[in-house]
């Protein structure tokens, strides 16, 4: 089984290079302004300059406008857009507006979360299992936070899907071979500090994908 990544909340050519390098996927780019990850406009434009062709840019969105996504799959050339706090009917009208893959991130804390995936079948063309953040949390994910992976066990998929939430290199290979994700997303999991990616850690946790 062949397990890709995406490196998430990438701010500097020297991270999104060791991304890339180390052969992620998919990298993230954060257009939700109260993140510490959040890229501008004109930085995203730079950023997205240096990615290959075979690497999926995604945008990070969380209930963005119509304006905002405009503006940011121009400057990002993005290839995938990711929706966080979306209902299942805005999120089609969004993929189907801006005619982009289009993901729809779904909080989980309990089986019942995860049953409400479901309505987003025929709206996102990918479903991202985050964990639910606490009560009163300033962001809707990149905390650091897990849920139960065991939530997973038997679960019928009704897309494709990726695995996030508090991964890291000590515990990716167990949530890889727990879930048999084929698809994981890192972001706090390979940072030194909120918003600060660290060069070594990318390229360890791609590592440890290919081990």
């Amino acid at each position: 089984m062949r397990v890709t990544a995406k490196i998430c909340g990438l701010s500097t050519p020297e991270t999104l290079d060791a991304a890339i390098r180390g052969g992620a996927s998919h990298i993230g780019l954060n257009f939700y302004a109260p993140s510490p990850r959040y890229v501008s406009f004109a930085l995203a434009e730079r950023l997205a300059a240096r990615v290959p062709g075979h690497v999926a840019r995604v945008g990070i969105f969380v209930d963005p406008d119509d304006d905002l996504l405009d503006r940011a799959i121009a400057a990002g050339q993005l290839d995938v857009i990711q929706l966080h706090g979306a209902t299942p009917s805005r999120t089609a009208a969004i993929r189907t507006r801006f005619a982009r893959e289009t993901w729809a991130a779904i909080a989980v804390k309990t089986r019942t979360d995860l049953d409400g995936a479901r309505a987003y079948a025929t709206a996102a063309d990918r479903l991202l299992y985050d964990a639910k953040t606490p009560a009163g949390a300033a962001l809707p994910g990149g905390m650091g936070v897990r849920f139960d992976w065991a939530l997973l066990d038997g679960f019928r998929h009704p897309l494709p899907w990726a695995l996030s939430g508090g991964l890291d290199l000590t515990n990716v290979t167990a949530a890889i071979r727990q879930t048999r994700a084929t698809l994981v997303d890192v972001s706090s999991g390979v940072e030194t500090a909120a918003g600060v990616k660290d060069v070594d850690k990318i390229t360890a946790f791609l590592k440890a994908l290919a081990a």
